[in-house]
């Protein structure tokens, strides 16, 4: 069965003390037990994360996070992989438990949900509680709070009817081609297949850019690179738009009719799942570096790389032609980001297909505010290539 890409989906964190109620109620959402339920504080230990379809959204993804009140050093760890978690998610449930004068700690994580811009819906995970800790809640922490039950099922459907009017309100849903066609568009899709491609598969950008021009009821056409002139040749008309692969950018763009539009996947996902304008001044500041400046590729996947991976060989290669073999190129991968970008003159993203905007938005407020520039594959290979001047966003 194929289900919807995890980095699709619309992620959902769950976060509270321990053992405030937070496994229960992701096992009530989901109708199944995803998470341990203990009497035992720490039980969670790690952000558990489950696909789910809820009403008024459809595809979610919902994360039970370890207790933000963990202590001790393996407690240290826990609550540090649940402040990482925010940058992945799109909505946080926070459930509150204990007393509300003593909400130290649930201020401390509601001004980094407001510093990441998480909206937050808060819940009290006990509605037994009554009343008098519900208004009390409020108070302390300036916001609604609903009351609900993972027993009962109490406040559920009103939770669901919240979750949904968020996603209904999220900014960070945006169309992958945007304005760049309409329906009855014939849009020409060059794609390499190569080692990185697994056999029987394509690459995440190619197949959600390709969903998303049959949902706009646009005629995409694919082709490998070396059947380009021939099937340019069988089209009536030049394609309203060409997107490709970052590597074969000029071969593209040599061939294509004048005067036709040219994008590529990398480019697309740049402004489906990050900042666009931040990522098109960090290629100007690429252009400028110098044959001593050092440079982070970060990587959104976790791969064994192949023998031409355009992150690992490719870049590098094009980097240090036009700069020289002292140019120091770093690589991570997965969620091995520096915290400290300040040894680096310029970090250079992959396309983020395998992550949620809000997670490659929150590394470039990171980069922005410790004033390294960043920008992504597809923008840094057509600035490197010359080609950057014809790319339409």
């Amino acid at each position: 069965m194929i289900t919807t890409a995890r980095s699709s989906r619309y992620h959902i964190g769950i976060f509270g003390r321990r053992n405030a109620g937070k496994s229960s109620l992701i096992n009530a959402l989901t109708g199944q037990q995803v998470s341990i339920v203990s009497d035992v504080a720490g039980t969670t230990t790690d952000v558990v994360w489950k696909n789910i379809e809820l009403p008024g959204i459809g595809a979610a993804v919902i994360g039970d996070t370890a207790g933000y009140d963990d202590c001790g050093p393996l407690g240290d760890m826990r609550v540090d992989s649940t402040r990482r978690a925010i940058a992945r998610i799109d909505l946080a449930l926070v459930l509150l438990s204990g007393n509300p004068a003593d909400a130290a700690v649930e201020k401390e994580w509601q001004q980094l949900f407001a510093k990441a811009d998480v909206p937050v819906i808060y819940l009290l995970a006990r509605s037994d509680e009554g009343a008098t800790a519900l208004q009390e809640w409020g108070s302390a922490l300036s916001a609604d709070v609903i009351p609900v039950s993972a027993v009962t099922g109490e406040g559920l459907p009103q939770l669901l009817e919240r979750i949904a009017a968020c996603h209904s309100n999220d900014a960070n849903i945006e169309d992958i081609t945007h304005s760049l066609v309409k329906a009855g568009d014939v849009v020409l899709l060059v794609m390499p297949q190569d080692a990185q491609a697994p056999t029987g598969r394509l690459i995440m950008p190619q197949v959600q850019t390709l969903r998303n021009l049959l949902d706009k009821h646009c005629m995409p056409v694919c082709c490998a690179p070396e059947e380009l002139p021939r099937l340019l040749s069988s089209l009536k008309e030049p394609p309203a738009l060409v997107i490709t692969d970052s590597q074969v950018f000029p071969q593209v763009k040599q061939q294509i009719p004048q005067g036709t539009r040219l994008t590529s996947f990398s480019v697309l996902m740049a402004r489906h799942k990050g900042d666009i304008d931040t990522f098109r001044a960090g290629a100007t500041r690429l252009l400028a570096l110098g044959g001593n400046s050092r440079v982070l590729i970060a990587e959104a996947c976790t791969h064994i790389p192949a023998n031409e991976d355009i992150g690992r060989v490719k870049l590098p290669r094009l980097l240090r032609k036009r700069f020289g073999d002292n140019l120091q190129v770093d690589i991570v991968s997965g969620n091995d980001f520096p915290a400290d970008l300040s040894p680096y003159d310029i970090v250079i993203h992959c396309g983020a297909c395998m992550f949620t905007r809000r997670h490659v938005l929150s590394r470039v407020r990171q980069a922005r505010a410790q004033g390294v520039p960043i920008t992504n594959y597809g923008i840094a290979i057509a600035a490197l290539t010359g080609i950057l001047p014809d790319i339409v966003y």
